[in-house]
């Protein structure tokens, strides 16, 4: 099984050095290196803005790449970071070994790598985003005894001149197949790297959002992923940000995860899949149904939502998205397949089917069952959301929540069942938290909320501060009623914001 899963792989190290990437050492890339007649190598990490950074290395010498390797190298932190002075400023990247891939868009044979960030006494720096996420993941399994595992759906919009030969109708490109959608080759272009570069993908669509201007085409397309350790989920979909974005530029096209690109339309969502996960089994569902481990897992969500809108919602327009008959939640709660709810239960394949023989009457035997794919699903974040720190308090709900001993009553008092926009469940609907409507509103959740993100040391002080300051800054309250029916300040906004994170 081992063999045919490296032989599958598409990331061409695992390939060549035949082991998979969690197992690679710096002599493996060294190797490959050599084999491959790599000429540069790329250090890739993300700074506070949420994108990626990149120092290029000309590989001039085996003890040159090898030093690289061996001790990393020293960056500026006060360029990277706000709160970082620059009179004590010296940070060192090093490089995470199972992360390299081959990057696809360079002329010269080139090998990139994602780093970690080191204090000049060569600890962890504590406010770096990806170590804060792996001191919430490792507190999680401590305290709990399970991994948490994520995966996120990757929406977005290919803005292009307008292609009125096989026009679609207006919000209908749900899974629309080419000639009726013109960025198929995009998208399957950005599957094919993305596996390459390491991603474990599930699959990619066109989305319901499409429309056109005078000028322009907006088209809405979808990646979604397969449930991995947080920090791999993480940098798969940074990556996937990446590369989506160089190959608008290959195409001519802009790519933007903002979202809310108009008022009516579609916004594009980040939303989050979870499960948990214990030698190698999935904990959420049974064969009955849900289990109360996942119910608690959810009630500890949903307790810290309306806070955790302060990593995943960072941008005044996040708040044009999250409005009622637009697919997007408004108010705290959860249920089974429904997309009103801010936590959703996707179908997961629980029951014993044959539906796969009904389908194919000439299959022969017995068809397994295959458990384990129950996932439940965060659907407030957006493309503004800052992964690490979206992760890392998602982390610390759930923990929450299983610890909890009132978890499972918490759960039940919040589970709805139905359109909770329809006016016939008025009384319903009044009756629960509602999420913040602007950044300013997040920012005081946070605060509210800011002794529980802090305790145990995961997230520092200063980061924190950093997140409320901002936030409070873009002086958004009540900015839906001041924009309202203002088509010319609404697109001034969007256009500001159309490349987050």
């Amino acid at each position: 099984m081992r063999d045919l899963e490296i032989l599958m792989n598409p990331n061409k190290l695992v390939k060549h050095l035949k082991k998979p990437a969690a197992e690679f050492t710096k002599y493996d890339i060294i190797k490959f290196i050599d084999d491959h007649q790599i000429e540069m190598l790329n250090f890739r990490y993300v700074g506070e803005d949420g994108k990626l950074k990149t120092l290029n290395f000309v590989i001039t010498s085996k003890d040159y790449l090898e030093s690289i390797l061996s001790t990393g190298e020293r960056v500026d932190g006060s360029s990277l970071f706000s709160y970082i002075d620059a009179d004590s400023s010296d940070l060192y990247v090093i490089p995470r070994f199972r992360t390299a891939f081959v990057n696809p868009f360079t002329e010269q044979p080139t090998l990139d790598i994602l780093c970690s960030f080191y204090t000049k006494d060569g600890h962890p720096l504590e406010s770096a985003p990806e170590y804060i996420l792996k001191k919430a993941s490792r507190l999680f399994t401590q305290e709990t005894g399970y991994t948490f595992k994520a995966m996120g759906e990757l929406e977005y919009y290919v803005i292009s001149e307008k292609n009125n030969l096989y026009p679609t109708k207006d919000q209908k490109g749900y899974h629309a197949s080419p000639p009726f959608t013109n960025w198929e080759k995009l998208r399957t272009e950005a599957l094919r790297i993305i596996a390459q570069s390491g991603g474990k993908i599930k699959y990619g669509h066109a989305e319901v959002g499409n429309f056109t201007t005078e000028n322009h085409s907006y088209e809405q397309h979808e990646i979604e992923f397969i449930p991995v350790e947080a920090e791999q989920a993480v940098e798969q979909l940074i990556i996937s940000k990446w590369i989506l974005r160089m190959l608008g530029q290959k195409y001519g096209v802009e790519i933007s995860f903002a979202p809310k690109i108009t008022v009516g339309k579609a916004g594009s969502g980040l939303h989050i899949h979870m499960l948990l996960e214990k030698d190698g089994i999935n904990y959420m569902a049974n064969e009955i149904g849900l289990t109360d481990i996942a119910k608690k897992f959810i009630a500890g969500i949903l307790d810290k939502a309306q806070a955790l809108t302060a990593f995943g919602n960072t941008i005044p327009t996040s708040y044009l998205r999250l409005v009622p008959h637009q697919e997007a939640p408004t108010m705290v709660c959860w249920g089974d397949s429904n997309r009103s709810v801010l936590v959703r239960v996707p179908l997961g394949w629980i029951a014993k089917t044959n539906m796969i023989k009904n389908a194919n009457p000439q299959e022969r035997g017995e068809v397994p069952y295959i458990p384990g794919k129950q996932t439940v699903e965060f659907r407030a974040p957006d493309g503004s959301a800052d992964l690490y720190h979206l992760l890392a308090g998602m982390i610390l709900a759930a923990k929450d929540g299983l610890l909890a001993d009132d978890s499972l009553e918490k759960a039940a008092k919040l589970y709805v069942n139905v359109n909770i926009f329809d006016d016939k469940h008025k009384d319903l609907y009044n009756s629960l938290k509602s999420l913040p409507n602007s950044c300013a509103e997040s920012a005081e959740y946070l605060e509210q909320d800011r002794s529980f993100f802090e305790k145990e040391g995961v997230f520092p002080k200063g980061t924190i501060d950093g997140f409320i300051n901002r936030l409070k800054s873009y002086n958004d309250k009540d900015l839906s009623e001041r924009l309202y029916q203002k088509e010319e300040a609404i697109k001034s906004l969007v256009d500001q914001y159309i490349h987050c994170m």
